[in-house]
């Protein structure tokens, strides 16, 4: 498996470990979750990268650095790149990156930013880079042509999340010395975005889900970030971003007529009641581990935040079959919205998930402010899941508020405990699951359901991303009139980052292997080749792979192994069972292992030759 995977399984699993020693709030369910956990997350980080173009084993036909929805070609087909799922997993990878260190994930994510810049400049159904009209294309094919049949575009969400996610690198660079890469590589594909968020923002966009066409909260919500973001960088590089300080003012103003008083308004221009994990989504993309529970930008710890959850869990709670017998409080399966009726309208993976990690980044919230406030608005919330709950301020060091948040985080285990209950044993995640079984739905290994497992795991062991200078400003009071500032777009200079210098490259890379093999019952499938960690031709001696992750569409078998760098070294797949051996046909397979700086993993995928 790849080192980073291991790294972040044993770092969430020893965080959790010593915060449960601490709190003497080691139960079976805990230690149970934090296992499956430990487990899932390797699995889940490999599910991401299989999903990656060139080398991932479920991404054959991808360009490189292009993130593939899910390897599902038929009902549904998500064998496309669309910018806001490609987006929010750059965003999962490269905060993985900073947390872990782990090259091989800075390597995805600058391959990532190299695929953008192309795409940035792809003429497409929306229109092209010359007047930005272009950047709202929703989804793409995987070799980077534009996808023209019919859809729900624009989709205004996109620029303003590829924003933030090259944004959070292009920061972890200046930090670590290379402003200079910062600077003409990624800063001029963050101003094409930036400039399309400032000159676009109030115009109509589909939302989160692709149904409804008006004003969503959740674009609205990563529209405010990546200005404030984008302006703070531009300082640091020595530049300047005055759209992005003229509109984020006037994004804010727009973010709070969401605000119902009750709970938070998915879409402006829709029919159906509201209640949608889009808001719990947003609120999460919101987050900003040094803000206080401002209501402004809809944090976490918010009372409009934790309103909110309430109304959109509660809101399933009747309309599953998997849900009844639960009584209030406890946690259910989440869904997008109560009227979703699209692929028979289940539960979602990534909505369940998103509910416990909200509640996550919560307590964090609490934990760094030393306090948590109770008012009129979040009181429902509180009375579900600790009835005893009052209006007030609780210190840190009150029992209240260590009765509190002990229930808050049981809360959350609830959700993720769901997660585990539908997740087959394999450990693949699907879009969905069925409303009335629990099995899985939809498309298969769906990227984003992988990297809210991700992401949610993090957030339950204080994993956090970097601040984003969430209060910098608070919202004026009064709204002006909006006026939108028309944007100059140009294509990147630069769009390749160069090789990195040293004098010591790595000893060993970790080299994954994927063969595409279909096989039946009994089988399996092994590496035979010309070194001594590949049996050296003998195949009783080669190396079995794992099937853990084949299906009848991607017949994935896969394993990794710890090589020195620089290694040359010849080999072929073989299958195996009980009437002998199968050699695949033609020439050998040659490989060189990379012995190049900076690299510690490399992927080698091949079909079966027959």
């Amino acid at each position: 498996m790849p080192k980073l995977s291991l790294l972040v399984a044993v770092t969430q699993f020893l965080v959790g470990l010593a915060v449960a020693r601490v709190t003497g709030l080691i139960k079976r369910e805990s230690a149970s979750l934090d296992s499956w956990l430990a487990t899932e997350s390797r699995y889940a980080l490999d599910g991401i990268l299989n999903n990656i173009g060139a080398n991932g084993g479920k991404a054959q036909g991808a360009s490189s650095g292009i993130v593939v929805a899910s390897p599902s070609k038929n009902n549904p087909d998500y064998f496309y790149t669309w910018t806001r799922d490609a987006a929010l997993t750059a965003k999962c990878l490269i905060d993985t990156f900073i947390m872990t260190g782990d090259e091989g994930l800075q390597l995805e994510m600058q391959n990532y930013i190299t695929s953008q810049a192309r795409l940035q400049t792809v003429s497409n159904p929306s229109g092209d880079l010359s007047n930005g009209e272009g950047l709202g294309e929703p989804k793409f094919n995987v070799d980077m042509t534009a996808f023209t049949g019919s859809w729900g575009r624009p989709q205004r969400d996109g620029p303003a999340l590829r924003a933030t996610a090259m944004i959070t690198y292009a920061n972890w660079l200046i930090e670590n010395g290379q402003t200079e890469k910062a600077d003409s590589i990624i800063w001029p594909i963050i101003q094409n975005d930036l400039a399309y968020v400032a000159q676009y923002w109030n115009s109509t966009t589909f939302d989160l889900w692709e149904e409804v066409e008006g004003s969503s909260f959740f674009t609205t919500v990563a529209q405010y970030r990546s200005l404030i973001e984008g302006s703070a960088l531009a300082d640091k590089l020595g530049h300047s971003c005055p759209a992005c300080d003229s509109q984020a003012p006037q994004i804010l103003c727009m973010l709070q007529s969401y605000w119902t008083g009750s709970f938070i308004l998915a879409n402006f221009g829709s029919d159906r009641s509201g209640k949608d994990a889009n808001c719990i989504l947003g609120s999460i993309h919101s987050f900003d581990p040094s803000a206080d529970c401002n209501d402004a930008t809809f944090q976490p710890c918010s009372a409009r935040a934790l309103a909110n959850h309430k109304v959109v869990t509660d809101s399933f709670r009747s309309i599953y079959d998997v849900n009844k017998g639960i009584s209030q409080g406890q946690a259910v399966a989440v869904g997008r919205y109560p009227e979703d009726v699209y692929q028979g309208g289940n539960p979602w993976y990534l909505c369940t998930m998103a509910a416990a990690e909200l509640l996550y980044d919560a307590l964090y919230q609490w934990e760094r402010i030393g306090s948590l406030s109770i008012s009129d608005i979040s009181l429902g919330f509180f009375r579900d899941i600790y009835s005893a709950s009052a209006v007030g301020e609780y210190e840190s060091s009150s029992s209240v508020y260590k009765d509190v948040t002990a229930a808050v985080r049981a809360y959350a285990d609830g959700f993720m405990s769901v997660a585990q209950k539908y997740t087959p044993s394999n450990g693949a995640l699907a879009e969905q699951f069925s409303r009335s079984t629990g099995s899985p739905v939809s498309a298969s290994d769906l990227t984003w359901s992988y990297a809210a497992l991700l992401t949610s795991s993090q957030r339950r062991s204080k994993l956090n991303p970097p601040s984003w200078n969430s209060t910098s400003n608070p919202p004026p009071s009064t709204c002006p009139s909006p006026s939108p500032v028309t944007g100059t777009y140009k294509p990147a200079p630069t769009t390749t980052f160069p090789t990195p210098d040293c004098s010591d490259p790595p000893e060993t890379v970790s080299v994954r292997f994927n063969a595409l093999v279909s096989t039946t019952v009994g089988q399996n499938v092994y590496l035979v080749g010309s070194v001594p960690e590949l049996g050296k031709w003998d195949p009783a001696d080669g190396v079995k792979l794992n099937a853990n992750e084949y299906s009848s569409f991607v017949p994935l078998w896969y394993g990794a192994l710890e090589m020195a760098s620089g290694t040359g070294f010849e080999f072929k797949f073989v299958i195996r069972d009980g009437n002998g051996v199968v050699w695949e046909t033609g020439e050998n397979r040659k490989v060189e292992v990379l012995q190049e700086c900076g690299v510690s993993n490399m992927t080698i995928t091949g079909n079966w030759r027959s």
